[in-house]
């Protein structure tokens, strides 16, 4: 998709006209900027909004800037804008130091690798730097606030970030095309064509679809609308839930011989199901249950006892303690003076005197280059202080966000394989390497990649295996086990939520066997066993009952292994709980 920069001149000609007068220095516009792509326009004033281009109370823009291209999917551009909404978020809007630009330059950052043109970003200094500008600022924030964020009106679309999943979007909104990559949501799906329908049943083709066949002039139906949206609500991302108006899609109703409203045919696993007509509520409800329970029939680890384990926040550990930040750029010699490592240092420093809103995303190419090239010529005590740098700034959604998404995860994947290449790795490097791979969590986006992408899967389950048996380094042992968890825990919340079994099942053996040995070996630290009973939990928990993991659970006596720890970790109930429960019925 084209990614284009929509400049707008807020002064509409006046600042070109009299700045140089009235502030002593020449302002060629007061801009205001979006961005613009697949037929949507993406902008910051009164939170993250979005509209059909051009329809803004902005008008037209006075130029068009064209960004470069991006591939990224829809739903990873939703949620990568999900994890701003709190940094841009309306009450934040600032004219000065947090403003439609900012938003426009992470935005561009993201989806094409490079931010906009430095004299819109430079233009708030270049104000206040001039004789006037400090005097006149107030002025200026007063009469700008009922334009900049001023509430968008129809036709506006508000869809993006939060809105992704209505159901259906009002006359004046422009609609997506049903995805059959796209996530469930438990919203009702309106299918308008034949092909539009088969696009939604081909995305529950692993799991079930409900198609209820209505028409406006039919009021037994209607009557049946509130239920069928409760249904539909209740079973979430586990089924699709779709409504079809016949008087509409006469080519829905043809290919299904639909005579009668109201009509509904389930669907399960891809292949019909069940059909039935009437407005029986209760027959409506008692058909879904059952469909509901044939698609996702009750794991039999739910019927254990597991309250400390399923108990649990599953939220991300991660480790944002900041270095003193001139000692760390002082450590690294000469590459200190390098510019991108002096824009991420104040990036970093921003963030963490005044808040994520006044930290402005860095150049983000030029320090994956830098990044790349350190790990090959710096010294290993000189890596260290880089990744540093590195692990305290992916702190920032935004910041991990953009390596998220960034073409085959080159910076992280070389910075993990120079790590694990080091025939005696340093320790501290080592541990701040896990650290920084544990921070990757801060982005919604980058558990999925880490999780099913093979080229970052592997060296993170590599460096995270290793890591778990030093026998010599607690912290190591601590941070591994962090990492685990974090690991686990996505793999979990998909497991049961979404029905997704994620990481091979290599991958998966290879995580459980070195879970256990860790677990045999340690007898120091309760913090590294609890994060190792609690990754080790959600790695097995509703697995497979015949797949390969159960099969190396029982032949390691993973029930045994962990057992062992009763004696000596006695205030962990977690040891009780996964030896007996989970590992010792849950394994019958």
């Amino acid at each position: 998709m084209d990614v284009q920069l929509y400049v707008y001149d807020l002064s509409r000609g006046l600042a070109r006209q009299m700045s140089a007068a009235l502030l002593g220095t020449h302002i060629d516009a007061v801009y205001h900027t979006s961005i613009v792509f697949d037929g949507l326009e993406y902008l910051y004033g009164h939170g993250i909004q979005t509209c059909i281009p051009g329809s803004s109370h902005h008008g037209r823009p006075m130029e068009v800037v064209t960004l470069g291209k991006t591939s990224l999917p829809k739903d990873i551009i939703w949620e990568y804008l999900e994890s701003l909404k709190e940094i841009y978020a309306a009450e934040t809007y600032d004219l000065f130091l947090h403003n439609c630009n900012n938003f426009t330059n992470d935005f561009s950052m993201f989806l094409v690798g490079r931010g906009i043109p430095g004299h819109i970003t430079s233009l708030p200094q270049t104000f206040l730097n001039s004789p006037l500008g400090a005097l006149l600022k107030p002025t200026l924030e007063n009469a700008m606030r009922p334009i900049t964020q001023a509430p968008l009106t129809p036709p506006a679309v508000s869809r993006a970030p939060q809105a992704k999943a209505s159901a259906a979007a009002s006359a004046s909104a422009v609609t997506a095309e049903p995805s059959s990559s796209a996530p469930h949501t438990g919203a009702v799906h309106i299918a308008s064509s034949l092909r539009e329908l088969d696009t939604l049943l081909s995305s529950a083709s692993r799991s079930c679809a409900v198609v209820f066949f209505t028409s406006s002039t039919c009021p037994p139906c209607k009557l049946l609308y509130p239920a069928y949206d409760q249904l539909s609500a209740e079973a979430g991302i586990n089924s699709v839930f779709i409504k079809v108006d016949i008087g509409r899609a006469y080519d829905v109703a043809a290919k299904y011989n639909i005579r009668a409203t109201p009509t509904f045919i389930t669907f399960l696993k891809g292949d019909k199901e069940n059909e039935w007509q009437g407005a029986s509520e209760g027959q409506l409800r008692g058909n879904v249950r059952i469909l509901l329970q044939m698609a996702s029939p009750p794991h039999p680890h739910s019927k254990l006892n597991l309250p400390a384990l399923l108990g649990s926040n599953l939220r991300p550990v991660t480790y944002p303690k900041l270095p003193p930040l001139d000692k760390l750029i002082a450590k690294m010699g000469d590459a200190g003076k390098n510019g991108s490592v002096a824009a991420v240092k104040d990036f970093v420093a921003i963030r963490s005197n005044q808040g994520a809103i006044e930290a402005t995303l860095p150049d983000m190419r030029a320090f994956s280059l830098f990044l790349c090239e350190a790990t090959e010529t710096l010294s290993r005590e000189a890596i260290f202080t880089v990744v540093d740098l590195f692990r305290i700034a992916l702190i920032d959604p935004r910041f991990s966000g953009y390596y998220a998404e960034e073409k085959d995860h080159n910076t992280v994947v070389t910075l993990i394989q120079r790590v694990l290449s080091m025939d005696d790795c340093p320790y501290s490097l080592r541990l701040v390497t896990i650290h920084a791979c544990c921070n990757l969590f801060t982005s919604p986006l980058y558990p999925e990649h880490i999780t099913t992408s093979p080229i970052l899967t592997a060296p993170i389950v590599e460096l995270t295996t290793a890591s778990l048996l030093d026998a010599k380094h607690r912290n190591t042992r601590v941070a591994a086990a962090s990492l685990a968890f974090n690991i686990s825990g996505y793999i979990h919340k998909q497991r049961v939520d979404a029905q997704r079994e994620l990481l091979t099942v290599d991958d998966q053996v290879a995580l459980v066997a070195s879970l256990l040995e860790a677990i045999s070996n340690e007898n120091e630290s309760a913090e590294a066993l609890k994060g190792l009973l609690l990754a080790l939990g959600f790695l097995v928990y509703a697995t497979p009952q015949d797949g390969e993991l159960v099969d190396l659970l029982r032949s390691m006596d993973a029930s045994g292994t962990v057992k062992n720890k009763r004696e000596k970790f006695k205030d962990e109930p977690l040891v009780k709980e996964i030896s007996e429960e989970l590992l010792g019925k849950g394994l019958d």
